[in-house]
């Protein structure tokens, strides 16, 4: 059962180049009691021993990938005790990490908002970005039609590409809580004895 009074979870995904970080930003601006969640920010955290999440030695990346997002959502489930709104701006390039969110949230209410402006808009906006803040990536057809296989049918995908910051994120405050909700299976009943 998710705690009494807690506010649900809104993660916001997409490519690089979707507008995550700077819609995060708008839509917790926007809310009473927010608290923004940033991936890049917490991946700055190491100081030594970085590896980035398609780096080498593979192993060694693919442990800090489920490590930021294991402080992500440690921190997303201590804002929504204490009844902040938890956002998270992360990239969730499968379903296994998706799902490693929702297990890591559970029981809460997951709010799901896939930004998917295009492959040309994302391109484009990642181009234009200070160079520190650059993701500097060429499988943007790949990572698109590996999202849409693996969770194309949870969550909103929500296309951004004729909407400014400030419209996509009124749509997001206004919209989420119905378009957004992430519906888990129910586990499947116990079996009944037989007599």
């Amino acid at each position: 059962m998710e705690p009494a009074g807690s506010p649900p979870c809104l993660i916001v995904t997409g490519m690089p180049g979707a507008g995550k970080s700077t819609v995060t930003r708008l839509v917790a601006e926007r809310l009473p009691r927010a608290a923004r969640l940033d991936g890049d920010v917490l991946n700055r955290m190491i100081v030594s021993g970085f590896v980035w999440a398609l780096g080498e030695p593979a192993d060694e990346a693919a442990r800090q990938v489920d490590l930021l997002h294991r402080n992500l959502c440690a921190l997303a489930n201590n804002f929504a005790d204490a009844g902040f709104t938890p956002l998270i701006d992360a990239m969730i390039a499968s379903r296994g990490r998706l799902d490693r969110f929702l297990d890591l949230l559970a029981p809460r209410r997951i709010l799901l908002v896939v930004l998917a402006p295009g492959i040309g808009v994302c391109r484009y906006r990642n181009s234009i970005r200070d160079p520190r803040d650059r993701f500097d990536f060429d499988g943007y057809e790949a990572l698109e039609r590996d999202m849409a296989r693996e969770f194309g049918d949870v969550g909103w995908w929500f296309d951004t590409a004729g909407l400014g910051p400030d419209e996509t994120a009124d749509r997001i405050v206004r919209d989420a809580h119905h378009r957004a909700l992430v519906h888990r299976p129910r586990p499947p009943a116990a079996a009944s004895p037989l007599p």
